[in-house]
């Protein structure tokens, strides 16, 4: 065989096997790197984690919902009688006190049909005297015969229908005084007002679709809350587990622009249905509101704290992290004080911490400070966190804070 074709067939099998040999090369490497890495860590000596001891706290169950304004108490305000307006009484976007005189409406053809009935009465009374002095003049000669008893009972009659005519001449005065009234259109709540949608001018009548304007009462104020009925499910029969328990209803919250109202609130009821259309079921909060920053219609954010989980662990944010299925895994001190994984479960956070529902056990230490240098099985040396070097010598920052979940120092 000739050199040329030895030469062509080497050249041909060292390019069909080429992405082997680097890969062969990389395995190579990278083993040479962790045992590289190991020595160093041999050579560092046994590193030092900090940790905090768990312990079951009492952890609020919270929901951001959306929610919506409203006012304590709302009026429209109507005319009671017909007439044309002469004066408008209060300053558009005002505060009003209930009774206060809003708008006046022309008097004159109710106060005439005043006077009339005033002096129908008194024309009735003076009717009804006079009809009354005439059966008593004759009951005595009735009972003499001097007048037939016909003529008596006649008399006694229209005594009788005299009285009956002041008492309805008695109704028309009070009905035409309380018509002359409702021409000063009053207050129906105190609140603050609107605009008035009626001028000075303006023809109104009695019982008319449109309101002369509306008055709403904003110190304090509803904020509807709108809750799905499926969250509501889930939350009862979270409250049927063992540890949980309900909350004191409180609610917190957040305006449009991302603040926090500075006024906490309280649950004031739960509607009994579910709205068909939303599948939701609406609550109902009280907020003070002395400034009137929320105003009837504005959009926020509820945090309501509906259930307290008293057997909850917390769990700083930088001591858990989660394996290639994607479970939570958190490293403890273990046996011999070696690293120990444990897979837990957690479904939400609370502040600067994960809420930990199984997985864990009063007493257990949480490795918080160093766990970037550390795998299962390591030796370690724990101190608790936030102590010096708690991470140990060249230990990347982790966070100190301890918070809830701090531990004590070890025996």
């Amino acid at each position: 065989m000739s050199v040329d074709l030895i030469e062509s067939r080497f050249v041909t099998v060292v390019h069909r096997f080429a992405p082997l040999l680097g890969v062969l090369a990389f395995a190579l490497a990278l083993g040479g790197c962790n045992e590289q890495n190991r020595s160093s860590r041999r050579n560092e000596g046994t590193p030092q984690v900090g940790y905090v001891t768990t312990a079951p706290q009492s952890v609020p169950l919270t929901t951001e919902l959306t929610g919506r304004v409203a006012a304590f108490e709302s009026s429209e305000v109507r005319p009671q009688v017909s007439g044309i307006i002469e004066k408008r009484l209060f300053e558009e976007g005002s505060e009003v006190k209930a009774g206060q005189t809003l708008y006046q409406i022309d008097p004159r053809v109710y106060q005439a049909a005043f006077d009339e009935a005033r002096a129908n009465l008194a024309s009735a009374q003076a009717t009804a005297v006079a009809a009354k002095a005439k059966a008593d003049r004759y009951k005595p000669l009735a009972a003499v015969e001097a007048v037939s008893k016909q003529d008596y009972a006649d008399a006694v009659a229209a005594a009788g229908e005299a009285a009956a005519a002041v008492k309805q001449a008695e109704a028309q005065v009070e009905t035409a005084q309380i018509n002359l009234r409702f021409t000063k259109v009053p207050a129906p709540i105190s609140g603050r007002i609107g605009r008035s949608l009626f001028t000075v001018g303006a023809l109104v009548t009695s019982g008319q679709a449109d309101p002369l304007a509306a008055i709403q009462r904003l110190d304090p104020v509803f904020v509807d809350i709108q809750q799905s009925s499926a969250d509501l499910l889930s939350l009862r029969r979270a409250l049927s587990r063992a540890g949980m328990s309900p909350a004191t209803a409180a609610v917190e919250l957040k305006l449009e622009d991302g603040t926090t109202y500075d006024h906490p609130g309280t649950v004031e009821f739960s509607e009994a249905v579910v709205d068909q259309s939303t599948g939701t079921v609406t609550l109902r909060a009280g907020f003070p509101n002395p400034d009137g920053l929320l105003l009837p219609g504005m959009f926020v954010r509820a945090v309501v704290s509906q259930a307290v989980d008293n057997k909850a662990f917390l769990v700083p944010q930088q001591a858990l992290t989660r394996n290639l299925k994607g479970d939570a895994t958190v490293l403890l001190v273990g046996k011999d004080n070696k690293v120990e994984e444990r897979k837990v479960t957690t479904e939400r956070t609370y502040g600067a911490f994960w809420v930990v529902t199984q997985g864990l056990e009063a007493g257990d230490e949480i490795i918080t400070e160093g766990t970037g240098k550390v795998v299962p099985g390591d030796a370690i040396i724990p101190v608790p966190a936030g102590s010096p070097n708690g991470g140990g010598p060249g230990a990347a920052p982790q966070g100190g804070g301890v918070g809830p979940a701090s531990g004590a120092d070890r025996g």
